[in-house]
């Protein structure tokens, strides 16, 4: 509902232009431009569910102190279960207020091509082994804009 309201939005400026009014006294060209103007508008939000279609996602995020491992239920789209998941970790920015550091950590697919076909989860686990600060407010983000925060314990 949100998303067709924001669509709104440029089909009403296109129609409220100058030079739009001045070719709207042509029935035929008035016809032409609001179909172009819904033809642009569609297309716009078509791109937009797509992108969102394809993102990756967490489902579930949590730190594991028996085996010391960061745990991450990944939800994302593609044509196999044979996805795998890295980490790229950032580096540690102490906290101004008494708080952990801050690290981020970019959670990388490494079929982020593979054409969005199915629906699939996957739990990896990965080692805190090398975490470069503990304790440590880690925050981690996939494209195109999923983040979850949690906090290492030292």
């Amino acid at each position: 509902m949100t998303a067709l309201c924001l669509l709104q939005l440029p089909v009403k400026a296109f129609m409220n232009a100058r030079w739009y009014r001045w070719v709207t006294n042509d029935v035929r060209a008035r016809g032409l431009l609001h179909g172009f103007a819904i033809f642009l508008a569609s297309a716009a939000g078509l791109s937009l569910l797509a992108l969102a279609a394809h993102a990756d996602s967490f489902s579930k995020v949590y730190y594991d102190a028996q085996t010391d491992q960061l745990v991450v239920v990944v939800r994302y789209r593609g044509t196999n279960p044979d996805h795998k998941f890295s980490l790229k970790w950032g580096k540690c920015v102490e906290s101004q207020h008494g708080e952990p550091p801050a690290l981020s950590v970019e959670v990388l697919d490494d079929q982020w091509r593979d054409q969005a076909q199915r629906d699939f989860k996957k739990m990896t686990r990965f080692s805190l082994a090398e975490l470069p600060c503990r304790p440590a407010k880690v925050t981690l983000r996939t494209a195109p804009r999923f983040i979850y925060t949690l906090v290492i314990p030292g």
